[in-house]
């Protein structure tokens, strides 16, 4: 069976992370995604570790499977044309340069959906192209992101400081972001035979997934705060330690697993106790009620209580680490561990797309202008002399 994007090919001029997130979602569906690379040191993302394998980053190898690499220095007025050629040739760009500098190479939108209207050109910036002219000219990171749009503010325990969630997440939202759109651009473009541009705003991306913290704000007026490993507006959905000082969540969601809580813990009084007979009521009184379980769960070991609050129908999970999440059977079983041959990285495994359209094998992350050649001959119609001539004066980069 065909991949849903198969035909579709993709001019990739981001680097980092959220650019390549998205549009190595692309690439698994099936897209040809050509990454467009610095010819010296290429992605930023190359360079960053350790930890690397025979010299290549496990941070560039996990985002940038599936894809080509054309080094070319964007610089010499030689290497730009052959770019804006290759757009012409494609249905998708996607960029995230810092704000002004596509324009500056003719690489924006206007630019190239002049020449070719059915392209669909997504941009991904910090604040977006549109609004606040004193905002839309900033650079986006990720760990700016995370505290502007509110998620360091609750995140950590309350008495400590604020705190970046474990994973780049306003980088990996805002490629989400930027790989739905896209899609439903696509859709529209089966309708219309026009392309569109995406302005792709990470400050949007990050502050959508407040939710009902944000929700709470805006309509009820409080002002969200950190809990540690609390839940807001239901309890108790926390995190408890057992006898041995492991810990576990625990994810009550209703009064009814509440009572079998109760029950499992011999604690029947408190479905009728008006400080715990309800949600509210107990989120109202969570510091009361938290000590109390806490006091029965440091009876017994922390798988104990896992199989046992399981057993009950009461969700409750272990806290794995990254090294036990990878080696989780489930993920085997459901083929989300891709293994591929890499030139110099040797046999490496990368987490799978979630998608159940995405190819259940990939190609490997290029190595630095891996496809330099490929790419100008086949699709640009570029001689060998040329690319001679372009390797020699260093406007393209070729791996050996």
């Amino acid at each position: 069976m065909a991949l849903p994007l198969a035909g579709l090919r993709v001019l990739d001029l981001s680097r980092v992370l959220s650019g390549p997130f998205c549009t190595m979602n692309l690439g698994d569906l099936g897209a040809e995604v050509i990454k467009i690379e610095e010819v010296k040191k290429g992605d930023d993302t190359r360079a960053f570790g350790p930890p690397f394998v025979q010299g290549e980053s496990t941070y560039f190898l996990s985002i940038n499977r599936n894809k080509k690499s054309l080094a070319v220095d964007l610089k010499a007025p030689q290497g730009c044309a052959l770019v804006k050629r290759l757009a012409a040739t494609c249905d998708i760009v996607v960029e995230n340069f810092r704000p002004g500098v596509a324009a500056r190479l003719g690489l924006d939108a206007a630019a190239l959906r002049k020449e070719t209207p059915r392209l669909i050109y997504c941009s991904i910036s910090g604040f977006g192209h549109e609004g606040d002219p004193a905002f839309t000219a900033l650079p986006g990171y990720d760990a700016i992101m995370q505290g502007l749009a509110g998620l360091q503010h609750l995140t950590g325990q309350p008495d400590g400081p604020p705190t970046r969630v474990g994973v780049p997440i306003s980088d990996l939202l805002s490629g989400m972001a930027a790989f739905q759109a896209i899609l439903a651009a696509l859709y529209t473009r089966e309708k219309t035979g026009q392309g569109a541009f995406l302005d792709i705003s990470m400050l949007d991306a990050t502050a959508q997934v407040l939710t009902f913290h944000a929700s709470s704000a805006l309509n009820a007026g409080t002002t969200p705060r950190r809990l540690g490993n609390r839940h807001a507006s239901i309890s108790p959905y926390e995190t408890f330690a057992g006898s041995d000082g492991v810990f576990f969540n625990i994810a009550i969601g209703n009064d009814a697993q509440f009572a079998e809580l109760c029950k499992l813990l011999n604690a029947a009084a408190w479905v009728a106790d008006p400080l715990f007979a309800t949600n509210p009521s107990r989120v109202k009184n969570r510091d009361q009620l938290s000590p109390q379980l806490q006091a029965r769960f440091a009876k017994a070991p922390a798988l104990h209580w896992v199989g046992a609050l399981a057993k009950a129908g009461i969700p409750a999970g272990t806290i794995a680490t990254v090294n036990e999440v990878v080696a989780h059977p489930q993920l085997a079983a459901r083929g989300k561990l891709l293994e591929v041959s890499h030139p110099t990285a040797g046999r490496l495994k990368l987490i799978g797309s979630p998608l159940p359209q995405a190819s259940k094998t990939a190609a490997p992350p290029p190595l630095l202008g891996e496809h330099s050649r490929e790419v100008l001959s086949q699709l640009l119609g570029v001689g060998e002399p040329e690319i001679a001539d372009l390797l020699q004066r260093g406007v393209i980069k070729s791996a050996p």
